[in-house]
């Protein structure tokens, strides 16, 4: 990623352009490689601030996603895959979160998640096959909740107030076989920020994130997700686009102009969220999602579609209520 970066790949550059129009204040980019020097957060501002957008702010750490653990995870029966990881991933750091901010992060006030345990949550629920432990009581004594992280960082606003922004990024609820341990661990990642958010209400906070959930159509266990929407600290913008409602598919129930990513197989789903607490006024919301013929679709080129399978969401918020 860092390669594709400094040479200003067509894909970087496309992204750049979706994220100046989008004109954030605050953004959450999921899929983005850690490095412990920061060379990858250092050069993508870099290329952000070329096309005309510039975040003097970065937040990020080493995540789950490629943290190798020398066991058999997955119970394939084999070791040293990536499905072997803490979280997926071919090497430590990949496709992890970058917070990017125009207002100052508070890092020293960070608080990072990513460790606990998965059976040290409340509320969990661990897979089984034949009353035992999947795929090992010893996989299960060290399997972490989150697949790439779970981060509580709060950012100093401009009126001097304090707002915390609770991110993550769940593993999909696939890609496993029947004892479910993909999809009870995405049901239980978003389970903890249910549980994470009745105890948490001193500042302002948002959940920006990716479920990898939809809460009516898909695969995946969607109670823990209608929990979180419909928690009473919490408020769904319920963020639309006309291209989301354009490519709807067939058999889906929710409103498509929801959906916001593309996906083969299950097709068009809502995956991706931006949550204020209580405490915001939301003045407006979408997912940034041009259909063809108009100039915003022209201007991010030709393959803009292809760049990612999600769209990018979002909120415009006031605290003055």
């Amino acid at each position: 990623m860092l390669r594709d970066i400094e040479r200003r790949d067509d894909d970087i550059l496309t992204i750049a352009r979706i994220i100046a129009q989008a004109n954030a204040d605050i953004l959450v980019l999921q899929g983005i490689d850690y490095d412990f020097g920061g060379a990858t957060a250092v050069a993508l501002r870099l290329v952000l601030q070329e096309n005309g957008i510039e975040y003097p702010f970065h937040f990020t750490r080493r995540p789950n996603s490629g943290l190798a653990t020398g066991l058999d995870l997955d119970g394939d029966g084999k070791t040293g895959t990536p499905r072997d990881a803490q979280g997926y991933g071919r090497f430590s750091g990949q496709d992890s979160i970058l917070i990017l901010s125009r207002f100052e992060i508070l890092h020293e006030g960070a608080l990072d998640f990513s460790d606990i345990l998965w059976k040290d949550m409340s509320g969990a629920t661990l897979p089984m096959v034949n009353n035992a432990p999947f795929p090992s009581i010893d996989v299960q004594a060290i399997q972490r909740l989150s697949t790439t992280a779970h981060w509580d960082v709060p950012i100093l606003l401009p009126d001097g107030q304090t707002m915390n922004l609770l991110t993550y990024h769940a593993t999909p609820p696939v890609f496993d076989g029947p004892e479910d341990r993909n999809g009870l661990r995405n049901h239980d990642e978003t389970l903890f920020w249910v549980n994470y958010i009745n105890d948490k209400l001193e500042n302002p906070f948002v959940i920006a994130g990716i479920s990898n959930l939809d809460p009516v159509d898909g695969d995946g266990r969607p109670d823990a997700m209608l929990a979180l929407l419909n928690h009473p600290n919490i408020q769904d913008p319920k963020p639309t686009s006309l291209g989301g409602q354009q490519n709807a598919d067939a058999n889906h129930k929710e409103d498509p102009a929801l959906d916001t990513a593309v996906f083969d197989g299950p097709g068009n789903l809502r995956v991706d969220y931006v949550l204020p607490s209580s405490h915001w006024q939301i003045k407006d919301a979408g997912v940034l999602w041009p259909t063809p013929g108009t100039p915003l679709y022209d201007r991010f080129g030709p393959d803009w579609e292809t760049v990612s399978r999600h769209r990018l969401v979002w909120v415009d918020l006031d605290l003055t209520r």
